[in-house]
């Protein structure tokens, strides 16, 4: 059976280890562009004898509109794709290997945050339950959503159309791949789900509407770079910013059928509440996700198999002897740039500040110690 420490094929990347450092916002990108120092946050992480085997970015938003949180990075412009390139000459000179999350927040977001501002845009005009984080005066504060109004069917080859320009955007930037943010309550899951889409059009009532838009975009996408560089997360039963479907197990189990044509290089699964239980449970019964796996492979996708959420290396192995084929690790990498190092020896793992996790400077990023 494989272990965390083996090397494995994903696509057309070639990983030394199975240890995926999970995307992990951290508001550090004033003006939407990344910096010095976020190059040796990821570099930090990226020597696979140590660190992760593959690197996936903070969640980057794919134009203005998506930018749903203050300080987070873009790559909408050519700016963004300069601004960008010394983070992936950096990584790839230390051994790793780094994609990029491509992301649209959809509703959760602030006027204060989007063009001129506007209302964010959502499948629907339904606020979301939850907070975002504007910076004011160098602080992190969290603010409650601002009401959303519904796209129209014109604006949806648009986003499509944003989608893959930033698909282009980030392979110029030098990265590995992407992977398209299809989870956690934001704008491709607030399509997929009855709770935040209530059209009635082609985008909207059954699973086979509400799942045409992700469809759509991870189509082009593919189109655009290939799809061994591409890859998609889902939370199937995440509440996480008011994600809601009373049916979650049919509705995945759609869309990862759906998706199997494209040759994904992975799909990256949330198990339970986004870092919380992994037990949660949304709708009548538990989510199987063992049967998710086998619809996608009965369906003919042949992408790696990533899981993710409270692991530790017990767990993880456990997982990889059970048909998965990696595990994303989240705030961990944060306060552990050694991680798999410390997994491998059974060291102990550094307390992560949560205080220093969204905004500031070094203090909480690149200044926690490694191993001697």
């Amino acid at each position: 059976m494989p272990t965390l420490f083996d090397p494995i094929q994903v696509g057309a990347m070639h990983l030394a280890n199975r240890i995926v450092m999970a995307p992990l916002t951290r508001n550090r990108a004033a003006g939407a562009l990344p910096t010095a120092l976020m190059a040796t946050y990821y570099t930090q992480r990226a020597d696979p004898r140590d660190g992760a085997g593959l690197i996936v970015t903070e969640a980057t938003a794919i134009s203005h509109q998506a930018q749903g949180y203050a300080d987070v990075p873009g790559i909408w412009s050519d700016e963004q794709v300069q601004a960008w390139k010394p983070v992936t000459q950096s990584v790839h000179a230390a051994g790793g290997q780094i994609v990029m999350q491509l992301w649209h927040v959809g509703r959760v977001s602030h006027v204060d945050l989007q063009p001129g501002g506007q209302s964010p845009v959502a499948p629907s005009a339904v606020t979301a339950k939850t907070k975002t984080v504007l910076i004011k005066d160098g602080v992190a504060k969290f603010v409650e959503t601002s009401p959303p109004r519904a796209l129209t069917l014109e604006e949806l080859p648009g986003i499509v159309a944003d989608y893959r320009r930033a698909a282009h955007n980030a392979i110029a930037a030098g990265f590995d791949g992407v992977e398209v943010h299809g989870a956690n309550g934001y704008l491709l899951d607030q399509f997929l789900r009855s709770g935040s889409n209530l059209r009635t059009d082609a985008y909207g009532g059954s699973i086979e509407n509400r799942a045409r838009l992700l469809i759509e975009v991870m189509a082009a996408v593919t189109q655009e770079i290939g799809g061994d560089r591409v890859g998609l997360r889902l939370s199937p039963v995440t509440p996480a910013n008011d994600a809601q479907d009373p049916h979650p197990q049919a509705l995945f189990e759609h869309v990862v059928t759906q998706l199997a044509p494209l040759n994904l290089a992975f799909v990256h699964i949330i198990e339970g509440s986004t870092g919380g239980p992994r037990d949660h449970v949304q709708g009548d019964t538990a989510f199987d996700y063992t049967a998710l796996r086998q619809a996608y492979r009965k369906a003919g996708g042949s992408g790696a198999w990533m899981v993710n959420n409270g692991y530790d290396r017990k767990l993880a192995e456990h997982s990889l002897s059970h048909g998965a084929d990696l595990v994303a690790f989240g705030r961990p990498f944060i306060a552990n740039p050694d991680l798999t190092r410390r997994l491998r020896e059974g060291a102990a793992l550094t307390e992560l500040d949560r205080a220093t996790l969204y905004g500031g400077g070094a203090k909480g990023y690149t200044d926690y110690p490694r191993l001697a």
